[in-house]
């Protein structure tokens, strides 16, 4: 069974150009115009908004400052709608919006806090800034207040509160109402609130509060005793960490503070390592108090899992604790877009790459306005790249690469300016596609209505309907001839066709595009093979074809039993599958040999009949030929004489009928002898007579009594057939075989006699040769 054709090799996507037209296609690299007075024709931002934290009440600002060929226009977004200039908020000279009164509630109003954009436009297009997130400064109450500590002299006192506000607050402690000396060695203040006292004292007891304080708000917490009893009893105790350092997640250029508080007698000494065996090195590390490691600017690659470990001083006994440091990195450019000009009808691509920590977002805008794949606009590696194909004077504008993550955005802008001739012919007109074959599309078009006396040639432009414009391909056509014939296609395929004219100083704008589909061709049967899973159950098994599930076609299963000639389906199967069981089928019955052998027998009866009669005439008109007509009457003049009315055994005997073809083998018996009459006893001894086979036969013959009729013995002698034992053909077992001449007389089985003597009355013998059993089809 033929395999299912190949399907064609996919197109590459190279265009085909003909060297006039590509001079054409080269991409053209100009300088961004300048508007004669120093100014840069790019729109760009010298300062954008940032975020930050407003006083109720107080006036907030939003800087910006734009670059540009003027006239420049600016406004704001708030949470991306466009804010209208009041009374509430004004936009500066300089581009800097000025909210007068910071508000969360503007009596029923929406508050001012928000996400805040600054946009920029002029002629060439529309540029918008970062996000700026604009919050109210507040401060909550203490959710942790410092607790009562008891502490034995030269031990260790630890302190802690926590308190959230924006901006962070900043974290003081007092003692007795007095701000603790930050002089004092033994005492360390940790950003994050915790107090902790070293070698402790009996002039550290007292009440400590913890002062937290911000631009919305001062605030203290409860009062915390410390008492410090006598001095320890100097026994050994095992090191331990009371404190060991939390997880924590900071952006860049801020200070990490890991927390390690271990006790034990003698003292223990802390040390510091990282899990990933990475070094910790020594720029902006220090270590604060007996324990504290602060990390000052901490960078991305700060980032990891941190191992406190004390130790007894000189032996292996430690104690650990361990926390994570993950530093966050706002959005920045490894690369920028970069603004290009390009002539109508090419390819334009912007680049660019952005970093940082999680992995930034990339959006692209178009004059502030997001811009998603489709159409002739394609988005790949990440977003990082984007392609315009078949540029028109509607794709010029300014486009955005916006990059964006937890910790911040940035955004960088690139202008395309699209080169457009004048009087260059319209786009062809009634663009159409006709299916030919399941490889073929026939194309045809008109001329544009405008400017067609430069035209040097056209470029149909090829893809399948589902690939992206990139993917697409080229074919150069005569200026002269307005239809083309597409082939290499593939089957069942749908496939998308424009079409350009091209003049020496550049092409048009793209025609309508239009559809067309492949023809489908007739699929190949698949391989099928047969599993047996039970008496009553066959699976059928076949190779997936994928193709034809992709065309939404399927399988028709037809199937009959081996004795029958009709078929039982068909079984319709998606193209998806690619096996089936076929269950409670019936069992075969049991084969009857006998009948069967009967059947065969019978069927082929007269064929052997036919063909033994053919055979036999051949050889007696051989025979005839060559002893020619004078030998067979002597032949018959002298059995005549012989049949004289019978004397002694001779009259027992009937002469019956003389079998021709055993007379033409005693003929050849008496080659060599000269013209000799052929004796009765030797034609007794070769042609026995069917009464003398066996046992006497007492009837008389009739005709051997009345003498004249026996001329006519040999005129009415049958003709017996030889059995074709080396034939292959099935001969059929009768039950009697009886000559047109010969007496009505029952058979009676045979002597043994050479090959190809048969008497009458005698039944005709099956041939000893087995006959072949025909191959049962659908088995």
């Amino acid at each position: 069974m033929a395999a299912p054709r190949a399907a064609p090799p996919r197109r590459q996507p190279a265009p085909r150009w003909p060297r006039l037209l590509l001079p054409l296609l080269l991409p053209l690299l100009l300088p961004a115009p300048s508007d004669g007075l120093g100014h840069s024709a790019e729109l760009a931002f010298a300062v954008e908004p940032s975020d930050d934290v407003a006083v109720l009440g107080q006036s907030v600002v939003l800087g910006c400052t734009v670059e540009g060929t003027p006239p420049l226009r600016i406004t704001w977004r708030k949470n991306g709608v466009e804010l209208s200039e009041t009374t509430h908020s004004t936009v500066l000279a300089n581009g800097s919006l000025m909210i007068h009164h910071f508000q969360l509630d503007r009596g029923g109003s929406l508050s001012d806090e928000g996400d805040y954009e600054c946009v920029a436009q002029n002629r060439f297009g529309l540029v918008v800034s970062r996000k700026a997130r604009i919050q109210a400064a507040t401060m909550s109450d203490f959710h942790v207040h410092p607790q009562a500590t008891v502490g034995e002299e030269g031990g260790v006192a630890r302190f802690q509160c926590q308190i959230h506000g924006l901006p962070k607050p900043l974290i003081t402690w007092e003692k007795n109402r007095v701000p603790i000396d930050t002089d004092n060695e033994r005492y360390t203040l940790l950003p994050k609130g915790v107090l902790q006292i070293t070698g402790l004292r009996a002039e550290d007891s007292g009440i400590f509060h913890c002062v937290a304080s911000n631009i919305a708000s001062v605030r203290v917490s409860h009062g915390a005793r410390l008492t410090v009893s006598g001095s320890g009893s100097g026994a050994y105790r095992e090191p331990v960490i009371l404190v060991g350092p939390e997880n924590l997640t900071l952006t860049v250029h801020q200070t990490a503070v890991l927390e390690c508080v271990a006790t034990g007698n003698p003292r223990p000494i802390v040390s510091w390592s990282r899990l990933d065996g990475r070094p910790i090195g020594v720029e902006g590390i220090q270590v604060l108090g007996t324990g504290n490691l602060i990390i000052s600017d901490v960078t991305v690659q700060h980032s990891g899992v941190y191992v406190c470990a004390a130790n007894r001083p000189g032996t292996r006994v430690r104690r650990t604790a361990q926390g994570r440091l993950v530093v966050q990195a706002p959005a920045e450019f490894v690369q920028h877009p970069q603004s290009i000009s390009r002539p109508a009808g090419t390819t334009a691509m912007f680049t660019c790459q952005a970093q940082g920590e999680p992995p930034p977002h990339v959006t692209w805008l178009k004059n502030g306005q997001v811009l998603g794949p489709g159409g002739h606009v394609r988005l790949k590696n990440n977003n990082s790249t984007l392609t315009i194909s078949g540029i028109g004077p509607e794709d010029e504008a300014i486009y955005q690469c916006v990059a964006e993550n937890s910790a911040g955005s940035s955004q960088a802008s690139a202008r395309l300016t699209v080169l457009w001739a004048e009087g260059l012919p319209g786009p062809p007109l009634n663009v159409q596609a006709v299916s030919v074959s399941s490889t073929e599309v026939r194309v045809s078009w008109n001329e544009p209505l405008v400017n067609t006396r430069e035209i040097i040639g056209y470029v149909l432009h090829i893809r399948k309907a589902a690939d992206p414009p990139e993917l697409e391909y080229q074919e150069a056509v005569s200026k002269s001839t307005f239809q083309h014939l597409v082939s290499d296609l593939e089957p069942s395929t749908a496939y998308s066709f424009y079409i350009k004219a091209y003049t020496p100083r550049g092409a048009s704008s793209a025609s309508v595009p239009t559809l067309a589909s492949t023809l489908g061709e007739a699929p190949a049967p698949p391989l099928l093979s047969v599993r047996v899973l039970g008496s009553s159950t066959l699976q059928l098994l076949w190779e997936p074809w994928p193709r034809l599930a992709q065309h939404e076609g399927g399988f028709k299963l037809f199937y009959r039993p081996a004795s029958k000639t009709s078929f039982t389906g068909p079984i319709l199967l998606p193209g998806t599958v690619s096996s089936y069981n076929l269950s409670q089928l019936a069992l075969s019955p049991p084969c009857d040999c006998r009948k069967e052998e009967a059947t065969n027998q019978t069927s082929t009866t007269g064929i052997v009949i036919g063909i033994h009669i053919g055979v036999t005439c051949i050889i007696f008109c051989v025979l005839f030929l060559l002893f020619g007509q004078r030998r067979r009457v002597l032949l018959c003049k002298d059995v005549e004489n012989q049949l004289s009315p019978p004397q002694g055994p001779r009259g027992q005997r009937d002469p019956g009928v003389l079998a021709l073809n055993g007379a033409g083998r005693g003929e050849r018996s008496q080659q060599g002898r000269d013209e000799k009459h052929v004796d009765m006893k030797e034609l007794e001894q070769l042609f026995p007579p069917a009464g003398a086979v066996g046992q006497p036969d007492p009837r008389p013959n009739p005709r051997s009594v009345q003498n004249p009729a026996a001329p006519a013995l040999c005129e009415e002698t049958q003709l017996s057939m030889l059995p074709l034992q080396r034939s292959g053909l099935l001969e059929e077992r009768t039950s009697e075989a009886k000559a047109p001449c010969a007496s009505p007389m029952a058979a009676r089985p045979p002597q043994d006699v050479g090959p190809g003597h048969l008497s009458e009355g005698q039944a005709m013998q099956p041939s000893t040769e087995p006959a072949a059993q025909p191959a049962l089809s659908g088995q």
